[in-house]
């Protein structure tokens, strides 16, 4: 472990430290590891990949609270592929104000993004070849993951069992850590995050296409005019002469992808400002065939679409679903889905948009996923992938797990978030439709959260 700095922002006391860890975690326990630093793992190494990796992670409490014995609290981030929360404040990401009241706070960079030792295009030049750039990314996933943090808790905490908060895929680590680790947690909260359990990709785009067309709906129910500025949009892209400044297509099916935060608030009135100032001419409204489209609508475009800040987010989009051997390989199973749902096809009106759900014309067309694109369609064709959850260890689980089940999720389906829940033990539902999926970002839902666990007496062996 490796202190790298500390200081102040206002109202909180801050820490950043990193930890090497293990690149491939098979045939290796953090328990195992803590007690012998020197152990290896004996599968075949990934030509041009390094043994060790760092995970890098930040540690805030409130200034008062910095010499005080306080209960420990690890961050769960959303993804895949995301790194902690860059603060400025304890408002700045509203339920960190609640948490550091009560917790000193871990908030780790997931390998592979942030300051963890990262993943991008620059990969494919490290490493030689598909089958190794594919083994590699197959170490990125929830397994390795939820195995870094335990060990981090072992080796940089002393042992102690700590809360677990998951936001979105922090949820489905959670399951991942209660089905493996549960020792080393002393009560989780989730928000927005339950898979289905048996995980099935193909199940979740199922369900979450009928939701995106609904949303779509609303949108124009909500400002019908852009609905006229959209489908002006999808025609004047569809002549494909227009770019974005990477160089990349402006297409119709990117302007599908720009709903990827409909899920969220106030994601309608977002897009609602970008389409308000997509056309040069006149006031803004949309004339003749082939209107121009502003420089101003394509930088918010590339920022909405481009995957430079974060590749491992439509890279593993699908493969979180991969729970160890599969009987059918995963094979772009939102594409799939897509394809029997001609409502969404890039030349219906109104333009349908399409939300959280990756394809392979991303790895076509977006260049910083082009070179991960010949990995891609080998990950896509496997069928073998590391165990993410134990049914049985669930179903017995006695760690107290609180989750809030937003009703309205656009992203993980409220229907089979119950359905898995009532399969985990000592797991309580607090269910409503007063939030998006984001709402953990607010002041409300981590207090709501953590006083409902405290009164019905779920954190007394921490408090």
């Amino acid at each position: 472990m490796s202190l790298r700095a500390r200081y102040y922002l206002t109202g909180l006391y801050v820490e950043d430290h990193s930890v090497s860890v293990p690149l491939d975690w098979r045939g290796i326990e953090p328990a195992e590891l803590a007690a012998n630093p020197s152990l290896r793992s004996h599968e075949p190494a990934i030509p041009g990949a390094p043994e060790t990796i760092s995970l890098f992670y930040r540690v805030v409490c409130a200034p008062e609270n910095i010499n005080r014995d306080l209960p420990l609290l690890i961050f769960l981030q959303g993804g895949p592929g995301g790194a902690g929360p860059r603060l400025t404040s304890p408002t700045s990401d509203g339920w960190i104000e609640e948490a550091v009241r009560h917790f000193r706070v871990i908030l780790p960079d997931q390998r592979g993004c942030g300051r963890s030792s990262r993943v991008s295009r620059h990969m494919t030049e490290r490493i030689p070849g598909a089958r190794a750039q594919a083994d590699y990314l197959k170490r990125h996933l929830a397994r390795s993951i939820v195995k870094d943090f335990e060990y981090l808790r072992l080796t940089a905490f002393e042992g102690r069992p700590w809360v677990t908060l998951g936001q979105s895929y922090g949820g489905f680590l959670t399951l991942t850590y209660l089905s493996f680790y549960a020792e080393g947690v002393a009560a989780s909260f989730t928000c927005g995050g339950i898979p289905h359990v048996p995980a099935s990709a193909a199940e979740v785009y199922a369900h979450t296409f009928p939701r995106m067309a609904e949303k779509t709906r609303q949108f124009y129910a909500r400002y019908p005019e852009d609905e006229e500025r959209v489908r002006a949009l999808a025609d004047r892209l569809s002549a494909r002469d227009v770019s974005l400044a990477d160089g990349s297509p402006m297409s119709v099916r990117r302007l599908q992808l720009m709903g990827s935060d409909f899920g969220m608030k106030p994601s309608f009135e977002r897009m609602h400002n970008i389409l308000d100032t997509a056309f040069e001419e006149g006031d803004g409204t949309p004339a003749g065939d082939t209107p121009t489209v502003t420089d101003a609508f394509l930088a918010a475009a590339l920022e909405r679409t481009s995957s430079a800040a974060s590749p491992l987010y439509w890279t593993l989009q699908e493969l979180i679903y991969a729970d160890g051997e599969l009987e059918h390989p995963i094979r772009w199973a939102a594409a799939r889905e897509l394809s029997q749902r001609p409502e969404f096809a890039a030349g219906a009106r109104p333009l349908m948009f399409t939300g959280e759900a990756s394809f392979p014309w991303l790895f076509e067309e977006d260049p910083v996923l082009r070179p991960l694109k010949p990995a891609m369609d080998l990950l896509m064709e496997d069928t073998a992938f590391d165990r993410l959850y134990d049914p049985t260890a669930l179903a017995t689980n006695e760690t107290p797990h609180t989750s809030a089940v937003y009703f309205d999720d656009l992203y993980v389906d409220a229907g089979l978030q119950l359905d898995t829940l009532s399969r985990i033990g000592c797991s309580h539902a607090w269910v409503t439709n007063e939030f998006e999926h984001d709402g953990l970002h607010g002041t409300t839902v981590f207090r709501h959260l953590f006083e409902d666990a405290r009164d019905r007496g779920a954190l007394a062996a921490i408090f």
